[in-house]
């Protein structure tokens, strides 16, 4: 059994924006295998299926982005997991929208979830895929991340989605090594 989460915020205020590009990105997922994510607990929605042919359970926490811990581990926790069956994805200020990056492990960065999981479920090594939703140039961090995407944006959207669910899907069946080198090179800004 695997566990791949995608994090965000809960409720309409917050659907389409920045920071939900995790949700979004295992949306992508759940809806290119069939995986239907409607069971509540673990404080959030989930479902279980087989996507890329693993058994594998989605997770989208409904706890609000900094408090992504608690239902993250509580999920990992039943399910009797180890570290190397969690992959978490979530939306990077320090990656440009079109690129993202597959870590086997490291630090929070900054990001608030992040920081939330690692405390809570104390250890860090486990998988990621960091979508990259670019830093603005210049005024509110937090006004960006929270904001919706642009038009311009809008049109790369779909693309970055599947990059990302095709990221996921090989992080499954092939493991973080053959992921990192099909993945973290692609920049999709190149292809325009």
């Amino acid at each position: 059994m695997k566990l791949l989460v995608g994090l965000g915020n809960p409720g309409d205020k917050y659907a389409g924006t920045r920071h939900n590009i995790g949700f979004m990105v295992a949306d992508r997922v759940a809806a290119r295998n069939s995986v239907a994510i409607k069971k509540k607990g673990y404080q959030g929605i989930y479902g279980v299926g087989r996507a890329a042919g693993e058994e594998t359970t989605i997770l989208l926490p409904q706890t609000f982005m900094n408090r992504s811990g608690a239902s993250v581990n509580a999920a990992f926790k039943s399910l009797g997991l180890t570290p190397g069956d969690l992959i978490v994805i979530y939306d990077d200020l320090d990656l440009p929208l079109g690129r993202i990056r597959v870590r086997p492990d490291g630090g929070h960065g900054g990001h608030n979830g992040m920081r939330d999981i690692i405390a809570i479920a104390g250890f860090k090594d486990f998988l990621r895929i960091k979508v990259g939703i670019g830093r603005p140039e210049r005024g509110d961090v937090t006004g960006h991340v929270l904001g919706r995407f642009n038009s311009d944006e809008k049109k790369l959207l779909p693309q970055v989605l599947d990059l990302a669910a095709d990221a996921a899907e090989a992080l499954l069946t092939e493991g973080p090594i053959e992921a990192m080198n099909r993945f973290n090179n692609c920049n999709l800004l190149d292809s325009l």
